[in-house]
């Protein structure tokens, strides 16, 4: 009998890899310790010892998915402060009406659960903490219903601890999803929806997936998108910025006028122009757009200019200061992306700080196109094999 099958049999109880480098480890769990020092410390100088160690466990669980997951949607801070609310609603009513017994341990899970689904604030350690307020130990249930005191201060010490650990260390929380940019303002959808990825096609997939998914709505847009990009990658057979860009760079200097940007943008037929210094180095970027306002006040009429003392207008006066640059050997599918959605026309390509070519839309387009006819050519040569010197001789040609 072959090992494979066996083989594969013990392969599904191996758990995935989490992708989560070990600095992230230790990360996570500096900041969970921080978290549960500072909120247990101040419920025992408040409230006791004794009662702060009963409300531990909820609460190492809440700061395991505060640091250790805080991407997901059960981590945000609503699902953290509406499940303890919920729990402790749940559980201070049913100790009340009942006592503690196993039945109504039960009735606790069964119902905070469905209220924290309702609220929309599912956190599983919300059903931890309902539970322990339904079996109530004596140091919880002499305070009767002050217990929320010290379950609030708990709650709030750790996210704040939580807000402000992950902010130092470079991690955005919480989540809020990043307002989508509109730079043309009009009815129209962002072409990335319009040719790819829609925000209904995300919501009808949800809703086949059935069940809950631990990631935020925004995360999730942005995992497939990094996916896809990764795959058009793929598809586009490692082309470079340096494969695509025109090194026959036109330019202008900051001391240049307008009258000589508009020349260049003419004779060349341009939208932007990358500004160097003497050495070469990108200090800013001008396009027509930055002309058009300092050219029509040049044209009003002006007591100055009618007795020539105008001053001429340089273009450090106008340039933007602040370029979005790539490098050589950065890959095609993320030019598409700074191109198409950012509503960029031209991409200084840097080399050791120095400009050594640009991209614009139009080289893009060309690029894209080339590797298309050259796909469908192989296609056709895989089809009809006696075209297969013809396809030859094409590829010597280009």
């Amino acid at each position: 009998m072959s090992t494979r099958a066996p083989q594969r049999w013990l392969d599904r109880f191996i758990p995935a890899a989490l992708h989560i480098p070990p600095k992230e480890w230790l990360r996570a769990g500096l900041g969970a310790l921080l978290g549960l020092l500072l909120a247990g410390g101040l419920t025992s100088v408040l409230f006791g010892s004794t009662v702060a160690l009963h409300l531990m466990a909820p609460l190492a669980a809440s700061a395991v998915l505060l640091f250790g997951v805080h991407s997901g949607a059960l981590s945000q801070p609503w699902p953290l402060l509406g499940s303890y609310a919920c729990a402790m609603a749940v559980g201070l009513g049913l100790h009340h009406l009942f006592g503690p017994s196993l039945l109504v341990v039960v009735l606790a899970l069964l119902a905070v659960i469905l209220l924290m689904c309702l609220l929309r604030c599912l956190h599983p350690p919300g059903a931890a903490l309902a539970v322990s307020l339904a079996l109530a130990d004596p140091s919880l249930s002499q305070l009767g219903v002050a217990v929320v005191e010290p379950i609030l201060l708990n709650a709030l010490c750790l996210l704040l601890v939580a807000v402000v650990y992950n902010r130092l260390t470079g991690v955005r929380y919480p989540k809020i999803a990043a307002p989508r940019k509109d730079l043309h303002h009009t009815q129209d959808a962002p072409l990335a929806e319009r040719v790819g990825l829609r925000s209904d096609d995300l919501d009808q997939a949800l809703e086949e997936v059935g069940g809950f998914v631990d990631v935020t709505r925004d995360d999730l847009e942005r995992i497939i998108l990094a996916t896809e990009r990764h795959a058009l990658q793929r598809s586009l057979g490692g082309i470079s910025a340096a494969q695509v860009m025109s090194r026959d760079v036109q330019f202008a200097a900051p001391t240049d006028s307008l009258e000589q940007a508009w020349e260049l943008l003419s004779r060349h037929r341009l939208k932007t122009l990358p500004v160097l210094d003497a050495e070469r180095r990108l200090v800013g970027i001008v396009s027509l757009s930055d002309l058009v306002g300092p050219a029509m006040a040049r044209a009003r009429f002006s007591w100055r200019a009618l007795f020539g003392r105008r001053r001429p207008v340089r273009l450090a006066q106008v340039m933007s200061p602040r370029v979005i640059s790539v490098r050589s050997e950065q890959p095609a599918s993320e030019l598409v992306q700074l191109l198409c959605e950012q509503g960029l026309h031209c991409l200084p390509v840097l080399e050791q700080g120095q400009v050594v070519g640009v991209i614009t839309q139009t080289d893009l387009i060309a690029a894209l196109q080339r590797h298309l006819l050259q796909r469908a050519g192989d296609a056709l040569d895989q089809r009809v094999p006696a075209l297969g010197p013809v396809a030859v001789a094409r590829r010597e040609l280009a």
